[in-house]
């Protein structure tokens, strides 16, 4: 039997930043975006965790470094430290993110949270593109990628800070794709389904995370599949590689069609057949 060919390194020698990509699905970008031969620095608030996966994988590949998205200087500072560590920045993927509390009715909303959502999603976005922008331009080389949500394609259960804070996010990438563009920098976003990570765990309650897959599945447009966080994550590879070198400006959904469909005529259909 012929040995395993090995596995073809499409970010070989690229230097990726990604925020919150100390957990979820930043930490299982994180590890494919090593894999395929990157040098990643991740930064993030939750410090354990992120030494933790550092000394986990224990390559002098990989670094962590603490970055509150909301205060400039932190975002600043990451981006020096990839490249004072790698002499370079070429991937900026503004990850990081929150999804505040499910307040369904504008009448209930907190200003506090919307503020705190818009400050993490949408400023912290922001920031982390103005910096790696200022080491990009120069280059005439780079990529910055953001994550955005299917909330940003249609409005389903989700808070209005979290909705809107995505729709912002899409329409930043929009804006610095043409911006940028002039630069040689593609600027994209993915805008995933409901995946089971811990903090949509947290933010719904559930305990159950195989209740929690089945309740998304039962939506599902796509049928005897599952969207788990490395289907995200090759998104992200893919977007991120030279394979995507005249992508720029897209909203990829990653839904399984989901945003095409109205799902409230099944309803109809259920009461037609009662």
């Amino acid at each position: 039997m012929s040995a395993e060919s090995p596995v073809t390194k499409r970010l070989d020698g690229k230097v990726a930043l990604i925020t919150g990509g100390a957990s979820g699905l930043g930490e299982i970008t994180a590890r494919v975006f090593l894999k395929h031969g990157a040098k990643v620095v991740i930064a993030d608030v939750q410090d354990e965790l992120g030494h933790f996966l550092c000394q986990e994988l224990g390559t002098e590949y990989i670094t962590y470094v603490h970055c509150d998205v909301t205060c400039e200087s932190d975002v600043e500072k990451a981006v020096e430290l990839a490249v004072s560590k790698h002499g370079k920045l070429d991937i900026m993927f503004n990850n990081a993110g929150i999804m505040g509390h499910l307040e369904a009715r504008v009448t209930e909303t907190s200003t506090e949270n919307f503020k705190r959502v818009f400050d993490v999603n949408v400023l912290g976005a922001f920031l982390g593109a103005k910096h790696a922008a200022r080491v990009m331009v120069p280059a005439k080389k780079g990529c910055i990628l953001f994550t955005s949500s299917l909330a940003s394609k249609i409005c389903y259960g989700n808070s209005h800070a979290y909705k809107s804070s995505k729709h912002a996010v899409a329409g930043l990438t929009k804006s610095l794709a043409v911006e940028l563009g002039e630069h040689g920098i593609r600027v994209n976003c993915i805008s995933p389904h409901a995946i089971f990570t811990p903090m949509f765990q947290k933010t719904l309650g559930l305990s159950d995370k195989k209740k929690g897959e089945e309740m998304i599945a039962v939506s599902a447009v796509l049928k005897e599949t599952l969207l788990e966080p490395e289907d995200f994550a090759n998104a992200a590879l893919y977007l991120v590689s030279d394979e995507a070198k005249y992508v720029s400006g897209v909203n990829l959904p990653v839904d399984g069609g989901y945003s095409l469909s109205n799902q409230s005529w099944k309803m109809g259909l259920s009461i037609l057949s009662e």
